[in-house]
């Protein structure tokens, strides 16, 4: 089994103010965590490029590519919305962010690596293909889908989102389209209030505040693996948030870091059968500092068999 890992150091230029819960200490802690546990000795290390423009078109309108892009401040910052915030270096780490979920893609695809997790920020689920919103300036995980569909022709990608927040920008594109199917879970009444209609190709499972693990793991088993084996994903790419966690204050569900291994390690099984192993998963939330480097760890290593 061989995990790649891909990051880069331009993570942690990107910040949104000094209360601000999306912070570079985020990137610090899962690193810190894969090291102290020693899994990072075990990780195929790829670096993180630049997304093109064109790229970024895959799923995002040119109008708003060039709005973030000519919005970018020479100092200070410049917000996008009520708290998604840009300051000078964002544009190059949105690029970075975009980037790596591309060259998760190219890795699995060309054999380099089995599975890959991608510590990136700012996050992207939220943002849809004309506005950035909810601390994400582009969709990394729909962009990664696209750029897999039109340069390798995939023709059938499964997109999880375990993120405690509905991943409204991720339905916004790939909404009805047949190439995808993406399944989710998500805390209901809540931000961004999003993931209650019912396409074809989506399977939201709104969950109440307080829902714990078991609950989860029932609903998996339910409602996202008998659709999973139909599809037959030839590919997987997961929206990888962890603020589901009991012990993130942003959310308010009960997920521990044997939640995530369990499945992590579910999504292995229908990788393996389906998709060659294939699995590219992408950092969302997640935000309080220790929890998220100790299920980031516990995710990495199940995608690792370690």
């Amino acid at each position: 089994m061989t995990t790649g890992y891909i990051t880069h150091p331009d993570f942690l230029k990107h910040e949104m103010g000094s209360h601000h819960p999306e912070c570079p200490e985020r990137i610090q802690a899962i690193n810190d965590q894969l090291i102290r546990s020693g899994v990072d000795q075990f990780l195929t290390h790829l670096e993180a490029p630049l997304a093109s423009e064109d790229q970024l078109e895959l799923v995002h309108s040119p109008d708003h590519v060039a709005f973030v892009k000519e919005s970018a401040p020479a100092s200070g910052y410049f917000m996008l919305d009520g708290d998604t915030i840009m300051n000078p270096h964002t544009w190059q780490t949105s690029l970075r962010a975009a980037g790596a979920a591309i060259a998760g893609v190219d890795a699995v695809m060309k054999g380099e690596v089995e599975n890959v997790f991608c510590a990136v920020r700012p996050p992207g689920h939220h943002a849809e293909p004309t506005r950035s919103m909810g601390f994400c300036v582009f969709d990394n995980v729909a962009i990664a889908a696209r750029y897999a569909i039109e340069q390798y022709g995939i023709e059938r990608v499964a997109l999880i989102d375990f993120d405690v927040h509905h991943g409204n920008g991720t339905e916004a594109a790939f909404i009805n389209d047949p190439h995808v199917l993406m399944c989710s879970f998500f805390q209901h009444p809540f931000y961004p209030y999003s993931g209650l209609d019912h396409a074809k190709n989506m399977v939201n499972i709104p969950l109440p505040a307080t829902t714990r693990g078991d609950v989860v793991r029932s609903i998996v088993e339910q409602e996202w693996l008998p659709r999973l084996r139909a599809f037959e994903p030839e590919l997987i790419i997961i929206s990888a948030g962890f603020d589901a966690h009991r012990e993130d204050d942003l959310g308010q569900m009960g997920l521990v870091e044997d939640d995530y291994v369990w499945m992590t390690k579910k999504l292995k099984e229908i990788a393996d059968q389906y998709a060659g192993g294939r699995i590219v998963s992408c950092l969302e939330g997640g935000y309080n500092l220790s929890a998220l480097g100790r299920s980031v760890v516990a995710h990495v290593k199940a995608l690792a068999d370690l």
